[in-house]
């Protein structure tokens, strides 16, 4: 079964018509109409309707001008969460990029010691890509992330340190207030990638393991 979260399809058998809000198992689907109910029914019962544009055609990548070398910028990796354009019930993961790096990523997810690859690619400059997609009800059981990012440049700039994230994404983290993303151009979450401990962080540790000394 190829079909993914967000995708428009036709049933074969009935006049129906929606978009996928849940992968049920490898051969059932979840397809919610136009009155906002799921249906469940097997994936070989329903058609991609390739007139409809996919999620991945319009947002797989969102790209920003092109950056003087002379403006390089080093910070600004995050992991943006935001909901479908046609069912609130499914949330997509990008990985948005607002540093002038390319960013070679690897994502992993892992649930009940079970791996799988989700995505490998680069993610241009100043881009956002989608990377994964989820139901968001089943938030208390989405998989660990696994995600490893490098940052690549052909300019004079020394790379930075890969990131490593392994995290599982949890209801706190989305109980905060929606921000805009720009290269989205759609309010979500955002979660910080590339952020380093500040100079003050680093100095009160000092401090306090100097008092156990």
């Amino acid at each position: 079964m190829n079909y993914k979260l967000g995708d428009f399809v036709r049933f074969v058998d009935e006049n129906l018509e929606g978009y996928i809000t849940r992968i049920i198992d490898k051969d059932t689907i979840g397809v919610t109409d136009a009155n906002d109910f799921e249906i469940p029914v097997l994936a070989a019962k329903v058609t991609l309707v390739h007139g409809e544009i996919s999620e991945d055609e319009t947002t797989a990548v969102r790209t920003r001008p092109s950056i003087p070398e002379k403006e390089f910028i080093t910070d600004g990796v995050y992991l943006g969460i935001v909901t479908d354009q046609h069912s609130n019930s499914v949330v997509h993961f990008y990985l948005v990029n607002e540093t002038s790096f390319q960013l070679p990523l690897s994502l992993s997810t892992e649930k009940d010691n079970k791996f799988k690859g989700e995505f490998l690619g680069i993610i241009p400059v100043g881009t956002a890509q989608k990377i994964y997609s989820a139901q968001l009800a089943d938030i208390q059981i989405w998989p660990k992330f696994r995600l490893e990012i490098l940052f690549h440049t052909s300019s004079n700039i020394e790379p930075k340190a890969p990131v490593i994230f392994k995290q599982a994404i949890k209801g706190k983290d989305l109980s905060v207030a929606k921000v805009e993303i720009k290269l989205l151009n759609q309010k979500g979450w955002q979660i910080r990638l590339d952020e380093t401990p500040s100079a003050s962080t680093i100095d009160a540790e000092k401090l306090k393991q100097s008092f156990y000394k």
